[in-house]
């Protein structure tokens, strides 16, 4: 098989297959599976592909056709610069949640900025973290902070500690029920300066009609919010205050039409300066509040 069939090949199928990115999907195949990049490609398209690269891009072709996710295939996923490990014990990192990323950075500088002392860690918590990836990317980018992990799932602690360890960055993994999770930690290590979460959101009947690769092959714990996609919310917001020094921050991701009831929920616990944020498509995806 020439890089020219080959290519052919691998895109008229993940176009059937009813891949939106079947175009960018190919290159990635071409590159990854094949080891021919798109300028290589181009400089000699009729070049003969190795032939014992066929049965493994007959092996990953197959399973991306059945809507498996790529990023599950290929084992990482690009988030805030960084290469992740993801697998299905995970959520797949997405763009948009790069904005909270970004937004919760800006807010700890901003806490620095106006500290006395300069030089004292400011303590973050990555509540639901899964995969590591908002923790982790804010322990690598924002100097002198203490971020914790904490995710119910087992599974997804060893891929936060593995990317952990695999990126440089030192974070304090621990396995629980929201904030039982802390029970993990000495009393004077559970009180922190921002709380940080990207919780299950989805309405559970609405899981159904989300993507095949979300809704097959995805985490469910992860996703399901409760009938109205609210409850991590009522619970994280209730508990928050025992668990916030003074003036701290709460931040979350939400779901595109949840901003307002999750506004309404931080109102009634006492949280005040509440500001809303968009994301990369214009549409309400965070929201934080600080502790009065």
């Amino acid at each position: 098989m020439r890089r020219d069939e080959a290519r052919k090949m691998i895109s008229d199928r993940l176009q059937r297959a009813g891949i939106e990115a079947y175009e960018a999907e190919t290159w990635i195949f071409m590159d990854w599976i094949l080891s021919v990049p798109r300028a290589d490609f181009y400089a000699d398209p009729g070049k003969d592909i190795p032939p014992d690269r066929i049965p493994l891009l007959e092996e990953k072709l197959s399973l991306r056709e059945d809507r498996y996710p790529l990023q599950y295939l290929m084992g990482t996923c690009d988030f805030m610069g960084f290469s992740f490990h993801v697998d299905e014990n995970v959520l797949i990192p997405r763009q948009d949640t790069e904005c909270l990323v970004e937004e919760t950075i800006r807010l700890l500088e901003e806490k620095r900025r106006f500290r006395e002392d300069t030089e004292t860690e400011i303590r973050v918590l990555d509540l639901c973290t899964g995969s590591g990836c908002i923790g982790i990317s804010i322990r690598l980018l924002c100097p002198r902070t203490r971020v914790v992990l904490a995710d119910l799932s087992s599974g997804a602690l060893e891929v936060a500690a593995r990317n952990a360890r695999e990126l440089g960055a030192e974070v304090t993994p621990v396995s629980g029920d929201l904030f039982r999770a802390l029970d993990h930690l000495a009393p004077e290590e559970r009180r922190f300066d921002l709380i940080v979460s990207n919780p299950p959101y989805i309405p559970t009947g609405e899981i159904s009609l989300l993507m095949p690769e979300v809704r097959d092959h995805e985490p469910g714990m992860a996703l399901d919010g409760s009938p109205d996609g609210l409850d991590f919310y009522r619970r994280i917001i209730r508990e928050a205050p025992d668990y916030l020094e003074e003036g701290g921050i709460l931040i979350f991701e939400t779901g595109s039409e949840q901003a307002k009831d999750v506004e309404n929920l931080l109102t009634a616990r006492g949280f005040r300066d509440i500001r809303t944020g968009k994301d990369l498509a214009g549409l309400d995806r965070m929201i934080c509040g600080r502790l009065s």
